[in-house]
Order: C-alpha cells, then sequence, then structure tokens
C-alpha cells in the first residue's frame, strides 16, 4: 500500500483504527479504497450520535436511535420521550459505544461487499 491506512481515514480513533486495519490486511490496494470510500460513507461519528441524543432534551427523541438504523427503538424513544428521559441519559453516557457497535456491523458488511 502507498500510503499508510491513518492517512486514508483520519477521522477514526485508535480502538476502530486497530480493528479495521486487522480486517484489511488482507485486501489490496484498490480495495483498501473502495473500502474507504464506502465505509466512511455509512460510517456514523460517536459526535454525531451524541448531538442527535441532545435533540432528546428538546422533544426530538429516538432520532440518534433511528441514524443508527434502529428504527423500532426509535419510534419507542419518540413516543416515550426518551422513555421518561432515563433511556436519554443513558445514551448519552453510552453515545460512544452505540456508534462502535453500528460501526462494527458497517465494517463486516462493508469488507464483504469488497470480497466480492
Amino acid at each position: 500500500m502507498s500510503q499508510p491506512f491513518y492517512q486514508i481515514m483520519p477521522e477514526l480513533d485508535h480502538e476502530e483504527y486497530n480493528y479495521i486495519q486487522n480486517l484489511v490486511k488482507d485486501l489490496d490496494e484498490q480495495q483498501i479504497y473502495n473500502f474507504a470510500s464506502m465505509y466512511r460513507a455509512r460510517r456514523k461519528d460517536p459526535q454525531i450520535i451524541l448531538l442527535t441524543c441532545l435533540l432528546g432534551f428538546f422533544g426530538l427523541a429516538g432520532v440518534h436511535r433511528m441514524l443508527m438504523n434502529q428504527i423500532g427503538m426509535g419510534i419507542l424513544y419518540f413516543f416515550t420521550a426518551g422513555l421518561c428521559l432515563i433511556g436519554t441519559i443513558v445514551d448519552l453516557v453510552n453515545h460512544r459505544k452505540l456508534a462502535w457497535e453500528h460501526n462494527i456491523v458497517v465494517v463486516h458488511e462493508t469488507i464483504s461487499m469488497i470480497k466480492r
């Protein structure tokens, strides 16, 4: 590979970088660039999850869950005011974990599409 993976995707945190680096080590350079562009488009940034979770305090609870393709939970949060704000507060604390869990699924889906 002509340039290191961290230069291709500088927005990744350390844990996410290491996880992806281990998965893409068998791919050629063109596949890595394809992976990076596909993953970047589908990846959710923890800060966006945090900001959309904060909308729950202003009457738009569940937007962050819908962004992560958890439509059912998003609708439940919306109609229960973020499960009486308790769910929203828990998600505020765990916003990085929520984004990481979503991004792991996206990584594996993207890798499987690239290897086809």
